[in-house]
This record gives C-alpha cells, sequence and structure tokens, in this order.
C-alpha cells in the first residue's frame, strides 16, 4: 500500500462513495430498519463440511463452485474473488461491507466471495458452509430480499448436488441451521430504546418467540452504535414462510416500539435532555480531535437520529452513512492509503468526521 498523507492532513470522501445495498437509505422504515438480508446455507454432496476439509478438498471445492457462479445467468454477473489473494485490509474492508464474515476474513483453508456491483449480493463459498447466499435490500423489505435469494438458490441447486435429507432437509455444518438453512435478518438502529433503558426487555421479547438480537456484525459481535441485528434461531420445524413471517411482524413491532419511545424522549421534560444529548453528540464530532470506532459511533448513532428527527440542518443521512461505513478501521486505513495504529486511525478518523460535520448545526428549537 502506498505511503499515506501527513498527520495533518484530512482523509477527503471521495465523490459518489459507494455505500452497498445495506446502506442504501431507501425502503420501508428506512429511518429504523436499515437493512434486510435473507441467506441460505447450502453444502455440496460428496464434500465433507468446510471445517473439517483439507487443503486440498477445500481447493478442488472453492474452484468447482467458482466455476459455478461465473457461469450463473443472471442479469448482473458477480465478480469473484479468492480471498487468500486479498490483502487482510482489504478481506476486513469486505467485512466491514457485511459482504463477508469474520470467520471467513480469517480462517486460512481456500475460499472465495462473489458479489455483484449493487453489493445486493454476495455468497461466501467455504465458509461454515460451502456456500452461505446472501441477499441484501435496503430498508424493511423481507419477502423481496427472499424472492431474490430463491432464484439464486433454485439456479444453483440446478447446477450442483446439494446435501439434503428428507428427514432433516437441508444439512448444514451448524444444526442450528439444519431444515430451511434459512436465516432472515434485519439491522436495525434503536437509540430510543437504548436510551429509555428498554432495549433489554425488547432483545427479551424477541427472544421468547426464538428471533436473536446480535450486535452490528452478527453473531458475537457488540452493538456498537445502538446498530442490533433480529434474525430467527430456528431453521428446522420451521417453514421458510413461518421464518419470514416471524421476522417481519417482530421488526414491524420493534420500529413502532421504536417510534412510539422516540416520540416520547422528544416531548415534555425528556425532550430538553434528548435534545442535550442529541446536540452534544454533533458537538463532539465537530470538535474531537481523537476518536475512537466506539465513541465515534455512539455519536453517530445520536446525531442520527436527530437528522431524523429534523433537529440538525445542512446535514443529511446519507452523508451520515458514508461516515458510519468510512470511519471503520479498514475502510479509514485505505482511505488514508496507509496501515495506521491505533492512536493515528482515531487522529485520522475524527479529521474526517469533522470535514463531512462542521457545516451542520442545530436547528432553533421553537420551544425555547
Amino acid at each position: 500500500m502506498a505511503p499515506g498523507p501527513g498527520e495533518d492532513e484530512i482523509p477527503q470522501v471521495p465523490t459518489g462513495t459507494a455505500l452497498g445495498e445495506w446502506l442504501g437509505g431507501v425502503g420501508p422504515a428506512v429511518e429504523i430498519a436499515l437493512c434486510t438480508r435473507v441467506r441460505f446455507a447450502r453444502n455440496v454432496q460428496g464434500y465433507r463440511f468446510s471445517p473439517q476439509m483439507d487443503t486440498d478438498e477445500a481447493r478442488d471445492l472453492d474452484a468447482f463452485l467458482r466455476q459455478t457462479l461465473a457461469a450463473l445467468p443472471l442479469a448482473e454477473p458477480l465478480r469473484l474473488h479468492e480471498l487468500t489473494d486479498l490483502e487482510p485490509l482489504e478481506r476486513e474492508v469486505l467485512v466491514e461491507r457485511h459482504l463477508i464474515s469474520r470467520e471467513l476474513a480469517h480462517v486460512a483453508r481456500p475460499r472465495s466471495v462473489g458479489f455483484d456491483d449493487a453489493e445486493s449480493i454476495a455468497v461466501m463459498v467455504n465458509e461454515e458452509d460451502h456456500l452461505r447466499i446472501q441477499v441484501f435490500q435496503s430498508g424493511l423489505r423481507v419477502a423481496e430480499a427472499y424472492r431474490v435469494a430463491e432464484r439464486l438458490d433454485d439456479l444453483l441447486i440446478q447446477r450442483i448436488p446439494v446435501a439434503f435429507s428428507e428427514e432433516f432437509g437441508f444439512l448444514t455444518s451448524c444444526p442450528t441451521n439444519v431444515g430451511t438453512g434459512l436465516r432472515a435478518s434485519v439491522m436495525v438502529h434503536l437509540p430510543g430504546l437504548v436510551w429509555s433503558d428498554e432495549i433489554e426487555k425488547a432483545a427479551n421479547s424477541a427472544q421468547k418467540i426464538h428471533l436473536a438480537v446480535r450486535g452490528l456484525y452478527g453473531e458475537g459481535s457488540r452493538a456498537l452504535g445502538d446498530f442490533y441485528q433480529v434474525s430467527n434461531q430456528i431453521t428446522l420445524g420451521r417453514t421458510e414462510d413461518e421464518v419470514l413471517d416471524d421476522v417481519s411482524t417482530a421488526v414491524e413491532k420493534l420500529v413502532e416500539w421504536e417510534r412510539r419511545v422516540r416520540d416520547a424522549l422528544l416531548s415534555g421534560a425528556r425532550r430538553t435532555q434528548t435534545l442535550d444529548r442529541i446536540h452534544r453528540a454533533l458537538g463532539t464530532l465537530q470538535n474531537a480531535r481523537i476518536l475512537n470506532t466506539e465513541e465515534c459511533l455512539n455519536n453517530l448513532s445520536a446525531v442520527r437520529f436527530g437528522v431524523h428527527a429534523g433537529l440538525i440542518d445542512d446535514l443529511t443521512a446519507r452523508e451520515l452513512d458514508q461516515i458510519l461505513l468510512l470511519s471503520q478501521p479498514a475502510h479509514l486505513q485505505r482511505l488514508c492509503r496507509a496501515r495506521l495504529d491505533p492512536a493515528a486511525r482515531d487522529a485520522r478518523r475524527a479529521a474526517l468526521v469533522r470535514s463531512v460535520l462542521g457545516g451542520a448545526r442545530p436547528c432553533r428549537d421553537p420551544e425555547f
């Protein structure tokens, strides 16, 4: 990687920065439900599950599946990448864009990913399962994402011998995915529930109907910036329609709950405290010289709430989405064209955020 700019230079956001479908900014309830993802787990008959394969077996399967993916009759062909050929930083960029998992980024076996230019489709090869078919739709669009994923799944099943049991359904490396192999998830932004101390109640309610509430990057990750992923936990004994309905209904209720709480936070005696929190977050982002990832995301969460509530002028949701993505460690280093230690990243992140948010200002509150 080429040397980066001087320490006092501000990283510049490239014009027309591509954010991917997960930050597309359109669709139902997008101010709360950022993105819907539908994923199928599939395996190929005649091969051991990925974690049990030796290098030669994994390489053979990886080559076969890449060839199959390249030949699919799609309107837009998938761009295929052998992950062993990519620099570690580029693999981390793909993780931050939700195109591959952290496991796929770091395992040693031969593995690949294919995705389209819009980043609405991503297929992981040799992750925990041989194939992880993923489709993303901005906003709360479970049915639409499923239709695209189902078509892609059908095309692949026509071309490869899939591991399937008449008794158990699709066979997967992890027993929790056996059956349909379907995982439907929605990424939601829930500052209202967090600020009002109702997020644990919401998570418990979801778990009672067998849904999981996880962090920004899914299983094993933390809920940075008040972002959560809500997904089904059960695939065996549930039809695909039942899974989709469970997730859609639960997220719709979460969205309604979040909206009610936000309204309450902006009313009566709580309004002043809420505005103070939002405007302090904006002031921190506009003036900080050091910002780690967690502090940046937490303050961006508050400012995002403020933008969607009409409390901040001269700042758009898209600009916030750009910062959300480009302030992540791998994206930031690629933007700066340099490997950065944590202290340097924190300084460059602060400079980037100041450059984008410098002109934003709180709206005049008619109540004062």
